[in-house]
């Protein structure tokens, strides 16, 4: 069997060791030192003798702060170990994929080039935002799909009919195969931005459905909760028996939450890619698998 050590950044560090046990690998500590002006450094506690190193992080918010902690433990895993297998269950700056308007920078190919330059050999991600943006990273990659795991959750609850919508047409397909799983249907909302102003706008026709029926929104991320809000308004929250808001990345910045409870819904459903009090479905089974499966 592959031995493997497991680094994990303050921002996953459950996942981190929750990873470990599974593998029955080796756990490295490690420390975080952050200076007046905002500086972090990271001491990895532990060595490692050229055998596989599994770098976990979650580049949430602070989304700078993290992503830099997490190229530095990159950088000192390459200097132990010739694999380093980086596990980023969220990815923080996927949105920036496309110049949508002239002159803005596409971040997300900055960042791929910054892991690559940091030493990572391989990537493992859950529910990235898009291919175009996971195509920007040169090494091999797997992007996991967090669908059945929210479908076991669900099984436990007794729903009425439930119909999956997505806020956005681009979730549209996973919407599908999470509403496979349940058995049941699924749509998606035409969610248009304007790019100058960021206002939003839904331009598709209110799908049809029978009253009384589980909502089940589910997105890949939800920040400030700005499409979930507009899909709450358009649906019509009174035509729902309950509301439920599933994403695998719960970011919820400022009031969001506050924002989504009060239009409505009943329970929030994150991952543990971001570890907030929504982390209610954990990742650990199906990265260890990903990784295990990685000959």
């Amino acid at each position: 069997m592959k031995k493997y050590f497991v680094i994990g950044s303050p921002s996953a560090k459950k996942l981190a060791i929750n990873i470990a046990k599974k593998l029955d690998a080796k756990y490295l500590k490690t420390t975080l030192k952050v200076f007046p002006d905002g500086e972090n450094k990271l001491t990895i506690l532990g060595h490692v003798n050229k055998e596989t190193i599994i770098v976990v992080s979650s580049t949430g918010p602070p989304v700078d702060s993290n992503i830099i902690q997490t190229l530095s433990l990159i950088a000192k895993s390459r200097e132990m170990s010739s694999e380093v297998i980086t596990v980023i269950p969220y990815m923080g700056y996927a949105k920036q994929d496309k110049e949508f308007l002239k002159g803005e920078i596409v971040t997300i190919s900055v960042i791929a080039k910054l892991f690559k330059a940091a030493g990572a050999t391989k990537l493992i991600v859950v529910d990235f935002h898009s291919p175009d943006a996971l195509s920007f990273f040169k090494l091999p990659t797997k992007n996991l799909s967090a669908a059945p795991l929210f479908a076991k959750y669900f099984r436990k609850y007794k729903l009425q009919n439930p119909i999956i919508i997505a806020p956005d047409t681009y979730w549209k397909d996973d919407a599908e195969k999470f509403a496979k799983y349940l058995n049941t249907t699924a749509t998606a909302l035409n969610k248009q931005r304007d790019r100058k102003t960021g206002k939003l706008l839904i331009k598709s026709p209110l799908p049809k459905f029978s009253k009384g029926r589980d909502l089940i929104l589910y997105d890949d991320m939800v920040s400030s909760g700005g499409s979930i809000l507009e899909a709450i308004k358009f649906l019509g929250k009174k035509n729902f028996r309950k509301i439920y808001v599933v994403c695998t990345h719960p970011v919820f910045v400022r009031d969001s939450e506050k924002k989504i409870r009060k239009a409505g819904v009943t329970e929030i459903i994150g991952t543990n890619s971001i570890e907030k009090k929504f982390s209610k479905v954990d990742l650990t089974e199906i990265i260890c698998k990903a990784i295990q499966d990685w000959k």
